[in-house]
């Protein structure tokens, strides 16, 4: 069985077209404006493909750009290739987090937390914290766990021209996780490639990460229903945003 996102990542955007990332940057645009935030240089964090990077990079702000699939950077790489300046893409977990410099604010876009095991949380914090100048802000969402709870035994297809992709889901509740046993089908001629990938989301409350976030010296921690409200979410994705403490 392969690594996530090693065959998913040439059809990623193809299986995702539906995102929008233009809302998700005019929500943290709406954030930094929040927290009276004006950054010049963002990181983003489990980039994948790069999507939200050109979104950011196309309203002026400087991008490093961290995912550890080099499959998904390589799709990442070609499409940030016009981008001006050039953002930097670099190949790490982020529990291993580790930039040349700090920066004024970080996101990370569609439930990429959700792929940091419990234990892992403080260690991941500790490492972004570390790179972000004094004030500077951490956005990210995170799939609520009745969510991946209620995707436990479900099969979801999903059939382009090219590509066919069947995915099932089977929810732990000792670890609190969700396995997604992927299988991809590339249209090779007349036949067809079957690869085969496991993702696992782990759940994690709104008060785990308040506190986690809070004991890796981040302030101001808050969290949104949507990207619209604000306050306690019966909604499936949450968005948290917290400051590094100044100085």
């Amino acid at each position: 069985m392969m690594l996530p996102y090693f065959a998913l990542a040439g059809y990623y955007d193809e299986l995702t077209e539906d995102v929008s990332y233009s809302s998700f940057a005019d929500f943290y645009e709406r954030i930094f404006s929040l927290y009276g935030c004006r950054p010049i240089s963002v990181i983003d964090l489990a980039c994948g493909t790069g999507s939200m990077t050109a979104e950011l990079s196309r309203r002026g702000y400087d991008l490093i750009a961290v995912d550890r699939s080099p499959e998904m950077l390589m799709q990442a790489r070609e499409k940030l290739s016009a981008c001006t300046p050039q953002p930097l893409l670099i190949c790490q977990d982020l529990e291993e987090l580790d930039l040349y410099g700090t920066s004024d604010a970080a996101v990370c876009t569609l439930d990429g937390m959700n792929y940091i095991p419990r234990e892992k949380l403080a260690r991941v914090f500790d490492r972004i914290r570390l790179f972000l100048n004094p004030g500077g802000l951490l956005v990210f969402d995170c799939l609520a766990e009745h969510a991946l709870r209620e995707l436990d035994g479900q099969i979801f297809l999903d059939e382009r021209a090219d590509v066919f992709c069947v995915w099932r889901t089977d929810f732990d509740e000792d670890s609190r996780s969700c396995v997604y046993c992927m299988d991809l089908f590339e249209k090779q001629g007349r036949l067809w490639r079957r690869d085969t990938e496991e993702h696992v989301e782990y759940a994690h409350t709104t008060n785990e990460l308040e506190d986690v976030l809070r004991r890796s010296g981040f302030t101001d921690v808050r969290f949104f229903a949507d990207r619209k409200t604000e306050g306690p979410s019966p909604q499936e994705r949450r968005f948290f945003c917290a400051a590094r403490k100044m100085l």
